[in-house]
């Protein structure tokens, strides 16, 4: 069976960065941060003072007041982002198509901020209380439910979870619906609302939360000094199109998504595998799939957490796949600036890898400022770096053992 070409014809974002792909992309390349302190459950007083919301939302901008209300936070990050994404692709949607346009959108954890309400109307006043809408709100797979509904896409829609590799598994799983001929189009990514107080509480019993009290320098992957991740929430959203659907529509191509690995780890719910084993294979699947050489990826786009295990041995697996490249290989963390969006992460950091290649700019890794001997590659330290970007890997890795790596080129005809 012949595989069939798959391009990324339109972005949408909301994130700590900005309502919109652009400005999140803009402050992304300017090393500015997205993170702020915690205010929004100042009397619980977490150990983690530092998140990185989406500011200024109005989900009413994108949608009713009255379907917005029907809809978890994450869900409408979803919908917005959606939206946006394929206004930005000049997309239509109608019977002519709808059958043949999907949607595949991953989370995390879904609906918690839903399901935190919800429970305390039930303590409080009983079963009658709790919303007719409390299950259909709380699900993950309710974010690709709704952009369905939304924008009218009757093909496949579907929502993988596998926690912080949401995102760039769907993608990936996308990817492969078009690849094998069930849809022209995908709607893709992740969408995640996590900052509350459940959510919260638990990464901070975990002690996978940094507790750095700045929020400029919070989350410094790669650095000696990390202490832990930053919470952020958020969506990001790609169009992938076939080839062929995006020439006769005279779509405008950002780039070409050509590998997808997946892997799992089996060895720990939280911790990575030793050595970054299942990210090797992950990221060896992809270049494989991608048809391509380690040597002929410009940029990594890392996980890069800000956590002591996930950075050194990204970092490990890095020189294990590339080889004497991986010390000439530019990698960088974006959640630096972002924070780490957990379901959405793989979402948004497509979006950065896209805009990387179209626009020839590494975004940096900031905060970096103290070397650590572990972790010796080139993260692209605290500017944006402009030059010639003609393929990169995206990596994600999630509890559980999941392990994503996404490759992106230069579209050529």
């Amino acid at each position: 069976m012949d595989k069939k070409r798959v391009v990324v014809t339109g972005i949408g974002a909301v994130t700590p960065l900005g309502n919109d792909a652009n400005t999140t992309w803009d402050r992304l390349i300017k090393g500015e941060s997205g993170l702020n302190k915690l205010t929004k459950y100042e009397s619980a007083q977490f150990p983690s003072e530092v998140v990185a919301e989406a500011k200024d939302f109005d989900p009413s901008v994108f949608m009713d007041p009255k379907d917005a209300r029907k809809m978890d936070r994450f869900t409408q990050f979803a919908v917005a982002a959606s939206l946006m994404a394929v206004k930005d692709a000049k997309l239509t949607i109608d019977d002519s198509n709808s059958h043949r346009v999907g949607v595949w959108i991953g989370s995390g954890i879904g609906g918690m901020e839903t399901y935190e309400k919800q429970f305390r109307m039930y303590e409080k006043r009983g079963h009658r209380r709790v919303s007719p809408f409390f299950v259909p709100m709380m699900i993950p797979d309710m974010a690709s439910g709704q952009v369905s509904i939304t924008l009218g896409a009757r093909g496949i829609n579907s929502c993988t979870v596998t926690a912080c590799a949401s995102g760039a598994n769907s993608i990936g799983d996308a990817f492969k619906v078009i690849q094998r001929g069930d849809a022209d189009v995908m709607i893709t990514g992740g969408a995640e609302a996590p900052i509350t107080e459940m959510a919260l509480a638990g990464f901070s019993s975990a002690k996978a939360m940094s507790t750095n009290p700045d929020p400029k320098t919070a989350s410094r992957p790669f650095d000696k000094n990390r202490d832990g991740f930053v919470m952020g929430e958020g969506s990001g959203i790609l169009i992938l199109e076939s080839l062929d659907s995006a020439l006769a529509r005279g779509a405008h191509i950002y780039a070409e998504i050509c590998g997808y690995g997946a892997t799992g780890d089996a060895y720990h719910v939280t911790a990575p595998a030793p050595e970054g084993e299942g990210a090797v294979r992950a990221m060896k699947q992809s270049l494989e799939d991608a048809g391509l050489k380690p040597e002929e990826i410009t940029y990594m786009n890392a996980h890069g957490t800000s956590t002591e295990y996930n950075d050194k041995y990204e970092t490990i697996a890095a020189k294990t796949v590339f080889g004497d490249h991986a010390y000439k290989l530019a990698i960088s963390s974006t959640k630096s600036m972002t924070g780490h969006l957990l379901g959405a992460a793989g979402g948004i950091e497509a979006l950065f890898s896209v805009k990387a290649i179209q626009e020839n700019v590494i975004p940096p890794t900031m905060n970096y400022e103290t070397p650590d001997p572990e972790c010796d590659l080139d993260y692209v330290p605290n500017e944006a770096r402009h030059q010639e970007v003609n393929a990169v890997i995206s990596t994600s890795l999630g509890f559980g053992g999941h392990n994503v790596a996404l490759t992106f080129k230069k579209y050529e005809q």
